[in-house]
């Protein structure tokens, strides 16, 4: 039901007038991706159909890969006939690589810009920019946000290495810290749930309206990764998104409640109610004398995140209980909804997103899914492939595998197309996301 944040400590960084700075990085400049026309950029298209396949890529038997979509993707992976082979020792038990991953992975030095987003009910999110990319890189670049898991943000070494394995490739990157998370600003008394998707509909329609010669794709991790395919369910034709990739996504979260109650996932449990706890602190005074049915005592040490949704989450979000606020919020639900390009990644041993709530009829019954279930991995482990035990997840070059795929049907798309037709649909697709801008002020 959330990202396992074991490990993971305040930033040891300052702000100044919203700006971040992290550890020095300096983005290497991409030589291999053909120069983009600016009319080339942004229609929303079909997923899959235009780029030229080469033979019909096999899959390893140690991997799960089913979907509507699996026929037109596949061709896509690099990698996906090779078996999965986790590291030694550590990848063979899912806690052991859950922790160590959390814990011991590297961190890539990456310097970042800050932008605080105020949204419309007077809440703040942050956007944490590579600082120099809008010199260095074209307008018509493809732009992907990352949306960590529950109290994640861009100071998580899996959101690092997605952030730099995609710049790398000429992307531009935004991570999306939500309410409260990598420092971000609380100007409400309320904080964000698995069920509410208004902060990232406004973070989308303000990314497109400042690049709008560019694609944009999202990427997100567990908690983020819920939110993210709701997302996608309740826009449906109308998302502006030309791709997305959920990983270690809990999609039940009446199942992933189930069994973070259970065995060892009390620990996950434990930490990742301390790391609400600590946000919730920081911030406490914004809920003094709130009334109502909030909890504030219990929300203040809570020993499990339940407790806490229960004193707080579903009370913000106006649900009748903890249970009820699970199940209305599960993204299993969305998935039959989503005509986006999207692509699952899940392992089947996660302690946190269970096999079984995986929602796997609607992906197969779904032309625009695809799900691949590796064997091992955790909880944002996968330790494995040609950079383990500390380096990037496997899942790294699998998503940019799919997301280059995407980009390149995007574009192959538009010249067949002709320029009237891309402008037309662009010029729609923008007039869409300015009037959600322009309610959103007037709210």
């Amino acid at each position: 039901m959330a990202r396992a944040t074991l490990g993971s400590s305040t930033p040891h960084i300052s702000f100044c007038h919203h700006r971040r700075l992290l550890r020095p990085y300096t983005p290497p400049i991409p030589t291999t991706r053909t120069p983009i026309k600016a009319i080339q950029s942004a229609v929303h298209v079909s997923a899959a159909a235009t780029v030229s396949m080469p033979d019909q890529q096999q899959q390893h038997p140690s991997l799960e890969i089913i979907g509507g979509a699996r026929d037109a993707f596949l061709p896509a992976f690099k990698t996906l006939d090779r078996p999965y082979n986790p590291f030694p020792i550590l990848g063979w038990n899912r806690h052991v690589e859950t922790i160590f991953a959390s814990f011991f992975r590297t961190c890539p030095d990456v310097r970042l810009r800050r932008e605080c987003l105020r949204t419309k009910d007077d809440g703040s999110v942050a956007l944490d920019w590579v600082s120099g990319d809008d010199r260095q890189l074209p307008a018509e670049s493809p732009v992907l946000i990352l949306l960590p898991g529950l109290t994640g943000g861009s100071q998580d070494t899996y959101v690092r290495h997605m952030l730099a394995r995609a710049r790398s490739n000429g992307w531009r990157v935004v991570v999306f810290n939500s309410r409260g998370c990598g420092e971000s600003p609380v100007t409400t008394p309320q904080f964000y749930s698995a069920s509410f998707i208004e902060d990232l509909r406004e973070v989308v329609a303000n990314v497109a309206i400042r690049y709008p010669k560019a694609n944009l794709y999202a990427v997100g991790w567990s908690l983020g990764a819920n939110i993210l395919v709701r997302y996608l369910g309740q826009e449906s034709h109308s998302c502006p998104l030309s791709g997305a990739v959920s990983l270690c996504n809990p999609f039940d979260l009446v199942i992933a409640d189930e069994d973070f109650r259970k065995g060892f996932n009390i620990v996950y449990d434990k930490s990742l109610a301390s790391a609400l706890c600590k946000i919730f602190k920081k911030h406490a005074l914004l809920f003094e004398d709130i009334g109502g049915e909030y909890n504030i005592p219990v929300v203040a040490n809570a020993k499990s995140v339940r407790e806490f949704d229960e004193g707080l989450t579903r009370v913000s979000f106006g649900f009748k209980s903890v249970d009820d606020y699970y199940s209305k919020s599960s993204s299993s639900d969305s998935i039959k909804h989503v005509q986006t390009p999207l692509l699952c990644i899940q392992a089947a041993n996660d302690p946190i997103a269970p096999s079984r709530g995986i929602p796997r009829e609607d992906i197969k019954e779904n032309s625009k899914c695809l799900l691949i279930v590796t064997p091992q991995g955790g909880h944002l482990g996968w330790v494995a492939g040609e950079e383990a035990p500390r380096g990037a997840p496997w899942t790294d070059t699998v998503v940019m595998d799919f997301l280059d795929h995407l980009e390149r049907g995007r574009l192959e798309a538009i010249e067949s197309e002709g320029k009237s037709d891309s402008v037309q649909q662009r010029t729609e697709q923008l007039h869409h996301l300015e009037a959600i801008a322009t309610k959103n002020l007037l709210a």
